[in-house]
């Protein structure tokens, strides 16, 4: 599979380049399967200090939701609740179309 790798069952082509926008937090929602529990905990406060100080250093990761504008999110799910505490509206990320 050439410029091709293989996720879940379908194809994506490693030739496509990540778009950067702004997305509104209420487009963004987590994915079922996510297997960790978050926590608003010590951690959880310096991230919160981390990202009104420095901005989110670390894009979260989505993928579009089939006939939609809205977005699953694959992982940032920390930083994504991070920045709805913030009371933040919107948030970089890339993906692929």
């Amino acid at each position: 599979m050439k410029n091709q790798t293989k996720m879940s069952a379908e194809k994506v082509d490693v030739k496509q380049k990540p778009k950067l926008q702004n997305v509104k937090l209420e487009k963004l929602h987590p994915f079922e399967g996510h297997p960790y529990k978050i926590v608003d905990d010590e951690s959880m406060e310096e991230l919160k200090t981390s990202i009104a100080e420095k901005g989110l250093l670390n894009r979260i990761i989505v993928r579009p939701i089939e006939n939609t504008d809205e977005y699953e999110i694959i992982s940032g799910h920390r930083r994504v609740h991070a920045a709805e505490l913030l009371e933040m509206k919107e948030l970089p990320l890339f993906h692929r179309s």
